[in-house]
Parts: structure tokens; sequence; C-alpha cells
């Protein structure tokens, strides 16, 4: 079980699908075909899952009401279905809605690992209240259809993506149920409506994954250069320019507190801090309550931690020496949680400028459960459970709210098809840099999986 982190369900949370594994004792380890007809022994695995989910919820859920919904009833109907499911894809998306019920953004199924790897080859991501394709993945099937930055995704596979819903196609697809394509309905920025059928690239996989190292641990190292790769795609990155001001691309809150210092002595003297929390989806609370207190120069109140049974305030406590400079922070729609509660303390304290979209309204608290199912092959899955709500010094809740930026800035379809950041661009000419949207652009490239 790990610490208590701000993590909600997003497209970064995904990447964290296979962490169980790594995290196991040596022995074998049974990953998901999930399209086959479920086997006998498929369906009691499935029950034998919601079982322990549903012990999770009952034990640490942080609202006993669990928001008026009948645990019991929900689900015993659940296993009813499970007995009914035609495949093993079907027994997850049975065991994940029976949590998406609670419509809390920090409460949900994490899957066993897939067997094989799927990669769509594009990103998709809200601007304002439209859904935008925000990457092409050079030589992908997105490529070569003339799928495009900048194209609105207007419906994917009939589905019409809204602010609401744009997490649950993203588990589902990244998710629950991979698949080998989709059907796109989109939008260029000239206004023409195009459709394409953009397929998958899908790279096969062994069912079972022998970690004993009898075989000389190929499974294992295949697992530590995947877990490497990721960790390559989640570094953090910073650009430091000549006139004193500081460029921090964050994304995640997951440095530990010394990690968060030494990140902060790279700037600690420089006349201002660019904080870029965009496509931040949260993270550890340790990190986030040490950064704040890197910011700021007098100890603050978070606000209050409200479990089932006690609520406790959540405090920040300044550095002695903290940064001074001007700072500005960016935010979208992607930006959650830990980012979430960052960008408002600094409003309500005045610290800074928050700049940009709309954050995802996804602040919560929770705990990650890891799971095991089976003895000598052992399938590993997992659970977040959110154990507390996050009431902030002004009285009020972020979830399904969100951060409201001081100054809302949004790139055009025309600028994501051309790579240029306007926003990154003001940014930096708030804190006292200057640089063009086409040079801003270039600062901190997308990067894909190798």
């Amino acid at each position: 079980m790990n610490s208590s982190n701000l993590i909600p369900r997003s497209r970064r949370l995904f990447g964290l699908l296979k962490l169980p594994v790594l995290m196991l004792i040596a022995g074998t380890v049974f990953t998901a075909v999930g399209q086959q007809a479920p086997t006998s022994f498929d369906r009691e695995r499935g029950h034998v899952m919601l079982r322990a989910i549903k012990d999770d919820l009952k034990k640490n859920y942080y609202d006993p009401t669990y928001h008026g919904m009948d645990l019991e009833t929900r689900f015993k109907a659940a296993d009813e279905k499970i007995k009914d499911a035609t495949s093993v894809n079907q027994i997850f998306g049975i065991i994940a809605q029976a949590l998406i019920d609670l419509d809390d953004s920090h409460t949900f199924f994490l899957p066993p690992r897939r067997a094989n790897k799927t990669e769509y080859g594009w990103r998709m991501k809200m601007i304002g209240d439209k859904c935008y394709v925000a990457a092409v993945q050079p030589g992908s099937d997105a490529e070569a259809k003339g799928l495009k930055e900048g194209d609105q995704v207007y419906a994917i596979d009939g589905f019409g993506p809204t602010r609401e819903n744009l997490w649950k196609i993203e588990y589902s697809y990244l998710g629950l149920r991979p698949r080998g394509g989709m059907h796109l309905f989109v939008i260029k920025p000239n206004g023409e409506r195009d459709e394409f059928d953009v397929l998958a690239k899908v790279t096969p996989g062994k069912r079972v994954m022998d970690l004993t190292f009898a075989q000389g641990g190929s499974d294992t190292w295949d697992l530590i250069r995947d877990e490497q790769n990721n960790s390559r795609l989640n570094r953090h990155r910073y650009v430091e320019m000549g006139d004193g001001l500081f460029i921090w691309k964050m994304p995640a809150f997951n440095l530990d507190e010394s990690k968060v210092d030494e990140m902060v002595g790279r700037f600690r003297k420089s006349q201002g801090l660019v904080l870029d929390l965009r496509g931040n989806g949260g993270g550890y609370e340790i990190t986030l309550l040490r950064l704040l207190g890197n910011v700021l120069d007098h100890d603050v109140k978070l606000g209050d931690i409200k479990r089932r049974k006690e609520t406790k305030p959540i405090l920040a406590k300044a550095r002695k020496d903290v940064f001074t400079g001007k700072l500005v922070v960016l935010i979208d729609s992607e930006s959650g949680s830990a980012a979430e509660l960052f960008a408002r303390l600094i409003q309500l304290e005045k610290r800074g400028t928050v700049i940009g979209d709309r954050s995802a309204g996804a602040v919560m608290r929770a705990m990650f459960y890891d799971h095991q199912a089976g003895l000598d092959v052992i399938v590993p899955y997992g659970v977040s459970v959110t154990d507390a709500d996050i009431v902030m010094s002004d009285g009020n809740s972020l979830e399904h709210v969100g951060v409201l930026p001081d100054e809302i800035k949004l790139p055009t379809p025309a600028d994501m098809a051309a790579k240029r950041d306007p926003v990154l661009s003001y940014a930096i000419s708030l804190a006292g840099g200057k640089i063009t949207p086409e040079k801003a652009g270039e600062l901190f490239p997308i990067e894909w999986r190798k």
C-alpha cells in the first residue's frame, strides 16, 4: 500500500497499471487477454477481485454512507453480472463500474496488466469545453491517415468527448478495454469535417511472466526496462533563461522532500519561476507540502482533511530559505488534485499568478491497495480508495469544481497545428522574460515511448 496520494483517474495514471507487478516478490505473473471468452477460473477470479475491493471500500472509504449508494446491493448486482459476462474485458468493466457509480475522482479499479501493449499513436485533451488532438506520434497510423494536432475530436466510436466523460473514455481505452483501433470524427481548424479509422500499434506480449529468475530473469528485466522508459517520459524538465528566469515542467508531484529541496535550490535565487503544471495529474501529499513550504514565507493551512471519523488540518511549513521571486503557475484541464491544491493556495495567499485553463476538479486524498489473486501463478491488481475529502482554507472543496485561473489563456487550433505555445510564452512574459510562442513550443517537446 502506498502513502497518501493525490492522483486522480487520468491518462497519466494508466502508466502505473504495471507497478504492482514490480512490487511483488519473485513469482509467476499471469497477464490478461481481454477479448477471450472467460473460463470458470476467470469468473471466479473476478468474484474474488470484487470481494476484495468491496472490503477495501467498507474499511477505508471516507464517507460511511457511500454518497447514498447501497453498497451491498450494488456489489451483489455486480457479482451477478460477472456470472453472465462474455469476456474478461467485460468482467473488468463490471468491477470498474461498481466504483464509477460513486462519482469519486480518486476511487477506481486498476485491472491486471495486459499481455499485449496497445499504443494509439495520438493524444487528446480538453481545451476550454472542446476536445482536441494534442499530439500525433511520428510514424503512427494516425499520422498516416491524416490526423493532425489542432483537429477537434467531435466523436470517438460514436461518443462525444466532454469534460465530464473524457476520463471515462480514456479509462476504457487505456485501462479497461484496449482496442485495436477507433473510428474518429473530427473537425479541422478550417471547419472541414473528416472521419478516420485509426489503428493502434498492438505489440504481443506474454500471458504468463516468470519473475523467479529461473530462466535468467528476462521477463523481470523487460519489466524494469519498461518502467525505466516510463520514468524517462515522466521526468522533470527545466530551462534556465539568462535573465534570471527558471521554467520548471513538473509532470507529477512525485519527488521526495530532498529532491524537492534540490530542485528548488536550482531557482531559489532566480528573479522569476514559471511552474508548468499542465498535464500534472497530482501525486504525493509530502511533495505538495514541501514545495509549498519552499515558495511561501510563512506556515499556512492548506485545508482540512475530512475522514470517516476525524477532521484534522493539513499544514505546509515554511522552509528557512524560501524562493521569493515572481511566481507564475500554469494549469490546464489535465491538472489534477495536488496540482490544483497548489494552484489554488497560491491564489488564496496572493503569492503569484495562475494562468491557463480550468483544472480537472479531481481533488480528494486516496490510498492505493495492491492485491494479487492466486498462489504460484498470481494476477496482480489494485484499487485506489478515497480516504478523505479536502476542504480548503476558504471553506470550499475543489472536487468537481476545479481551479479557475486568474487569467484564462488557451492555445488556438492553429497554435496547436503549428506547435506554438502562446500560453507558456505569456507566462514567461509575466515572470519577466521574453520568448516567442514558436520558441516556447520547442522548450518541452512531447516525447513518445521508444
